[in-house]
């Protein structure tokens, strides 16, 4: 059985770290800033693959695949792009090992060098325009709305389980349109789509807002995002949407015949969400026990246990609990028993609290006799015995309760920790208690970076739902016509 967790109050990072690893989510690898994602954990992934998936079919998207090597005069041909990603790009410049002459292993063989070398995809804008220059010719082409699956490589030197890895997985939107209108459209579209798997799904409320100058995607105009605040006071970007204008386009001379006659450039989006929600959803909801789950991501929604004594006992309470388990599958809900007769049913209580299972079903003589079973739920960590013969009924409307409770146990505390401030020393305070703070600013790039020098807190974004109202800036007093949404981030 796993160690005790260290508390999110004595060590929120340590807790965090701790608890990826003892609810085998994820183990560091050999290779140094990389993750090995273990089955459980991938097997919530593939959850959010698979609704976010259906998500982008549901509004007209089809998948694609492009190559994992983008050749580095891509990288070059948009500016901003380049400058954005420059010091993140591994870079293959040799195709050949050799043995060394000494005899002391392999070595890169000089004479196997790259004519050009190839970057390790930190993210497909380059490499996907320039295929779209072959597939876009007409209007009647457009709109093109693609998606890949894939793995990026964004080499960094301060590394977290799911937050902040070299390679992570992700998904990647790669939209093509007539007009600026619909991209703007689009980008919006998608930052929607985010927003509610994030608060349907992951029960994780969101703020969405724009991304200021400095903090905008490389090579987009406009980046839209969802912030999402955790439980230790700190935000995180969960989903970023951009609307890139002519950039890349422009770059890679992908034009189109006009309703018109005309020739003109294409307008672009792009979107992404990562395996960084994996850790989301962990801080936005899990507790001093372990991980807890909303039911609609969980792989397992609901585990069985069985309590006996000697073989007889347990055949006759495994036979119930498998046909209760047949009835909850009906239902569409995922369940597992857990029949393994190597662990005592104290141990699978613990193992299960701690991977987050929803709902725990135990049966023991006395309920099976009675008719009776154990109810628990996860989030709340409260118990009930209720009448076997409901139990389906019973099961679906608490994973329903569990879900919506998860999502307003979160609005709550996102509530209670944003803070409206109106000047320098109110916006410090606020900043160290933690949260999101709502302040105004003079809109200056060097006014928004001497803040974050000063304070270690970046605009987390520009609320799309604010309301114009005028203002000074916190920190310089100047002029200002709307409050953005200050906090310091993972």
């Amino acid at each position: 059985m796993a160690s005790k967790l260290t508390s999110r109050e004595a060590d929120y990072s340590k807790w965090y770290n701790e608890l990826v690893v003892q609810a085998d989510l994820a183990q560091h690898s050999d290779v140094k800033g990389c993750m090995v994602i273990k089955p459980y954990g991938f097997a919530i992934w593939e959850r959010m693959k698979d609704v976010l998936d259906q998500m982008f079919k549901d509004t007209g998207h089809v998948n694609a695949y492009f190559p994992l090597f983008i050749p580095k005069s891509y990288l070059s041909q948009e500016a901003d792009h380049v400058e954005g990603f420059a010091k993140e790009c591994a870079v293959v410049t040799h195709y050949r090992l050799k043995n060394a002459e000494d005899g002391s292993g392999v070595v890169v063989d000089p004479d196997a060098k790259l004519e050009e070398e190839l970057i390790v995809r930190p993210t497909s804008e380059t490499i996907i325009w320039k295929t779209y220059k072959n597939w876009i010719q007409s209007y009647r082409d457009l709109p093109l709305l693609v998606n890949q699956w894939a793995n990026v490589v964004r080499w960094e030197m301060r590394t977290r389980l799911f937050l902040r890895t070299t390679e992570f997985l992700w998904q990647e939107g790669h939209t093509a349109h007539e007009t600026s209108e619909e991209a703007v459209a689009e980008a919006r579209k998608m930052l929607d789509v985010y927003a509610d798997f994030a608060e349907g799904w992951m029960a994780m409320p969101v703020l969405k807002g724009i991304k200021t100058a400095n903090e905008r995607f490389a090579g987009a105009l406009d980046t839209y995002c969802i912030e999402a605040m955790m439980q230790d006071g700190k935000a995180l970007q969960a989903g970023t949407s951009h609307f890139l204008g002519q950039n890349f386009a422009r770059a890679f001379d992908v034009k189109f015949a006009t309703r018109d006659g005309g020739q003109e450039l294409v307008w672009a989006t792009s979107w992404g969400v990562s395996t960084r929600l994996m850790g989301a959803l962990i801080m936005t909801h899990s507790d001093d026990a372990g991980l807890v789950l909303p039911p609609k991501l969980a792989p397992i929604e609901v585990v069985l246990v069985p309590i006996y004594k000697g073989e007889d006992q347990m055949a006759e309470i495994v036979t119930a609990l498998n046909g209760i388990a047949g009835d909850l599958k009906a239902a569409g809900i995922r369940v597992k028993v857990d029949d393994d007769d190597t662990k005592r049913s104290g141990w699978k209580f613990a193992e299960y609290e701690l991977k987050g299972v929803p709902v725990r079903l135990a049966m023991g003589p006395r309920d099976f006799a009675g008719g009776t079973i154990e109810v628990a739920r996860r989030d709340t960590q409260t118990k009930e015995i209720i009448d076997a013969a409901g139990i389906v009924q019973h099961v679906k409307e608490l994973l329903d309760t569990i879900q919506q409770s998860l999502f307003d146990r979160a609005a709550k505390r996102t509530k209670e920790t944003t803070t409206r401030v109106d000047s320098w020393e109110e916006f410090l305070a606020a900043l160290d208690a933690g949260g999101f703070v709502e302040a105004h600013w003079d809109g200056t790039p060097e006014t928004e970076d001497l803040i974050k020098q000063e304070t270690k807190a970046t605009i987390r974004c520009i609320p799309l739902t604010e309301n114009h109202e005028s203002g000074v800036c916190i920190r310089t007093g100047a002029p200002s016509e709307q409050r953005v949404v200050f906090a310091r981030a993972y």
